[in-house]
């Protein structure tokens, strides 16, 4: 069994601060690593029988994910969003893009902004996940937890439907610190991971049961795509008439053919300063520092700063100080989950 490689880009970076598209890839995408986080996704499937890897992103991002696939050395087919429908319509394109290279494609889907720590233990969830795919389900990843986190959905899981697979009972939002602290005790509980491994054609089914009209509009973008050079522009005109929604309100909350299988394998969904000051190197007073220039911190504890210009930080507390070519962000890191927000006022 062959795995095809869906990548979702549309996170790593852009979901943090706007970065302008001239800055050097590198600088776009390498937020924790040597690798860039689009390189990184791709190579902890490296344990696995894949074939070459579907790519979705923005149009304006073409050439940075095109150079990150060719450092690689991988022959990658890129698919560019015309505008952004959330991720139900751009699964569904990569599934049709999959199905034209094989019939009984299994897909496995990826946002391109996670770490997984652990490469064997992913590796080994994804083949339970492919197995269970083969037999017609729509399987997700269900994070096992490690704390109360708020930041997160949840995924309730139902009875074993054998081996490490589980029944998928539900979905919830991000709970507040009382509610997922009862989620962590009930131990059915798990983070969702946004990861989804399914046939092509299972997935294509079930859009067209639940989203009839999203089906019928992304298979005429699909079927109406223009090839120009490495790219395949998917139609404007059909993409944009979908109604955006997420694969989890879209398909997985509604279909009878959900699955779980739980994964325990160092995961951390970067999307957030928060996260990537969890992650990095700190400093013996819980500093990140990831200037590209000189830095003085004097008297700070618990800060994440990423600048170009020679930067001091005396007496501050839990902030984010991030500068770009086209932006300067500073906030406190409990308010970092509204970054989105400050981006469009910009």
């Amino acid at each position: 069994m062959t795995i095809i490689p869906v990548i979702l880009s549309g996170g790593s970076g852009t979901r943090l601060w706007p970065l302008s598209v001239s800055e050097k890839p590198k600088q776009f995408l390498s937020l924790v690593g040597k690798e860039t986080m689009i390189q990184q996704t791709l190579l902890r499937l490296d344990g696995l029988n894949v074939s070459d890897p579907i790519v979705i992103c923005n149009e304006s991002h073409r050439f940075i994910v095109a150079e990150q696939m060719q450092e690689l050395g991988k022959k990658v087919t890129i698919l560019l969003e015309p505008l952004p429908r959330n991720t139900a319509p751009a699964i569904a394109v990569g599934a049709w893009q999959a199905l034209s290279a094989d019939k009984d494609a299994v897909m496995i889907v990826l946002p391109s902004d996670h770490i997984i720590k652990n490469k064997e233990a992913f590796c080994s969830a994804v083949k339970i996940a492919a197995e269970e795919a083969l037999k017609g389900s729509l399987v997700t990843f269900g994070i096992v937890p490690t704390m109360p986190h708020t930041g997160y959905g949840y995924i309730k899981a139902g009875s074993c439907a054998g081996g490490k697979v589980f029944d998928l009972e539900k979905f919830v939002e991000k709970p507040d610190l009382e509610t997922a602290k009862k989620y962590l005790a009930e131990g059915t509980y798990s983070w969702n991971s946004g990861m989804f491994v399914f046939k092509a054609e299972t997935f294509l089914k079930e859009l067209e049961h639940f989203e009839p009209v999203m089906a019928e509009l992304s298979k005429k973008a699909f079927d109406n795509a223009t090839k120009d050079s490495d790219f395949v522009r998917i139609n404007k005109d059909a993409f944009e008439q979908i109604k955006g929604n997420s694969i989890d309100y879209a398909v997985m909350e509604k279909t009878k053919k959900g699955k779980v299988v739980k994964l325990d394998a160092g995961w951390d969904d970067v999307g957030s300063y928060t996260a990537l000051h969890q992650i990095n190197e700190k400093d013996k007073n819980g500093n990140v520092v990831c200037c590209q220039s000189t830095s003085a911190i004097i008297d700070s504890k618990g800060n994440y700063v990423n600048t170009r210009k020679k930067t001091a930080l005396i007496g501050v507390e839990n902030l984010v100080v991030v500068e770009t070519d086209g932006a300067l962000l500073i906030c406190n890191m409990d308010k970092s989950q509204a970054v989105k927000e400050a981006a469009t006022l910009l």
